[in-house]
């Protein structure tokens, strides 16, 4: 068991709530600070901290895999070309080409196509 860890995540909790008190206030962070006998730098300094626990915490959660709204997530180069795919219709007859396409029977394919 870490101590220290243990530590900082009771102290993070116990200033998550004294921060969210003063937003339900509805009072300035000075005001709030004054009329409950808090120092506004450490104030300041442990909400900066539950900030970046804040975001640690989301990257944890894989934020890579979030797309803001409006946005499209696009795969790598190589997961693009193989879901590229060439496609053919000949009197009805479709043919769909892709990277995965198996180039002798294509080969055969093209050949038969050619003789009609």
């Amino acid at each position: 068991m870490d101590t220290k860890k243990v530590t900082t995540e009771y102290r993070l909790s116990q200033w998550m709530q004294v921060i969210q008190k003063r937003q339900n206030s509805g009072q300035t962070i000075k005001d709030f600070c004054q009329e409950e006998g808090i120092n506004r730098n450490l104030y300041f300094y442990w909400q900066k901290k539950l900030r970046r626990a804040a975001c640690a915490e989301l990257e944890e959660t894989e934020l890579k895999n979030i797309v803001p709204h409006g946005w499209i997530q696009l795969g790598s180069q190589e997961n693009q070309a193989i879901n590229q795919a060439l496609e053919i219709e000949i009197n009805g007859c479709h043919i769909t080409v892709n990277a995965t396409t198996d180039s002798e029977l294509l080969k055969k394919v093209c050949h038969t196509l050619r003789s009609l």
